[in-house]
């Protein structure tokens, strides 16, 4: 099994800053191809990756992976890759991504009919303003016509102001992500003034560790609360059950597919909501993801729609909304058609 590495330098079409980091220009994501199937590892320093990190894991991997069967079960795959080299999960899920659109390739057929998912209806994506000025912040959401849902970070001293600048401009249903920025206190404060200005969820507000705190704000909270940085994998759910109303699933953050599907099982079992995420990433990470993202309520995948040069050509939008191609595998392809 032949792990092939690309870094890819994704530019930035506004410096992206949430409530927990500065603002960032560029992003460096890690492409892996095994075959015909390709992979994208998007390392998040706060998980504890750098690109350097993803080198070393996938390099890691692929000395283990190189003598297993090429028709070994991608479950199989997946686990062995766990038990050799704990944590890397962006890492992990570019390779299991990669095999699982080789295998889509071999078969013909669009990845989401392998897993037997019917991909007619999908949620819109939600398009993410990151954190700015306000007038800066008004401008990306003019910016944002096409798309019907805002997700607006948040964590400042000024917070309502930005949601109150945006409510100037639109209409359109608005869902805010903190980064853990709050307090569980000012979380409950400010959740009831963001009720009134139409805010229809609002995202890890507290600590990721945090469990009390979030329990307290879903508690006293006149809208649902997500985990995101809360529920990394399918672990997480059952003590996250009572504490939200539901989960934000990341391919980089859970360590890939096979983890993201029983995510979502799981939460369902816990009656939890779904969403489906991701992070700066090209139209290979963000189209793997929509292939599962007629199983998810919230739709939060706009990683591609934030960079100027993504070189791949991934799943088109319709009224903001994934139309899922019948091209096999992921079904992206490069933007030159080669």
């Amino acid at each position: 099994m032949n792990i092939e590495q690309t870094v890819v330098n994704l530019q930035l079409r506004h410096p992206f800053q949430t409530g927990r980091s500065a603002a960032e220009p560029t992003r460096r994501n890690l492409h892996v191809r095994i075959g015909a199937g390709m992979g994208e590892a998007a390392p998040t320093p706060y998980y504890g990756e750098t690109l350097e990190s993803v080198q070393n894991a996938v390099n890691r991997y692929a000395a283990v992976l190189k003598n297993v069967d090429e028709d070994a079960p991608i479950e199989r795959v997946a686990a062995l890759m766990k038990t050799t080299l704990g944590g890397n999960a962006s890492a992990r899920a570019a390779i299991e991504s990669a095999l699982w659109d080789r295998l889509g390739r071999r078969l013909n057929v669009p990845l989401h009919k392998v897993w037997g998912i019917d991909g007619t209806t999908i949620a819109p994506t939600s398009y993410t303003i990151g954190l700015d000025s306000l007038d800066v912040m008004q401008e990306k959401v003019r910016q944002a016509e096409p798309y019907k849902i805002l997700k607006v970070k948040l964590g400042t001293p000024y917070d309502i102001e930005i949601i109150r600048a945006i409510r100037e401009l639109t209409d359109k249903p608005i869902r805010v992500d903190a980064n853990t920025a709050w307090s569980p206190k000012k979380a409950v404060r400010l959740c009831e003034q963001l009720a009134e200005l139409g805010v229809e969820l609002v995202e890890q507000p507290v600590a990721a560790d945090d469990w009390d705190g979030l329990k307290f704000v879903r508690e006293n909270s006149p809208i649902p609360i997500i985990a995101d940085e809360s529920c990394r994998t399918a672990q997480d759910i059952r003590r996250l059950a009572g504490c939200v109303d539901g989960i934000n699933i990341k391919l980089a953050k859970c360590g890939g597919v096979s983890e993201a599907l029983t995510m979502i099982r799981l939460a369902r079992v816990f009656q939890m909501r779904v969403m489906v995420g991701c992070m700066i990433e090209t139209s290979i990470g963000i189209g793997m993801m929509a292939q599962l993202a007629a199983l998810a309520d919230y739709v939060d995948l706009d990683g591609h729609l934030l960079i100027v040069n993504d070189p791949y050509q991934g799943p088109a939008l319709t009224d903001g909304a994934f139309t899922l191609p019948d091209a096999p595998g992921i079904g992206t392809r490069y933007r030159t058609g080669t």
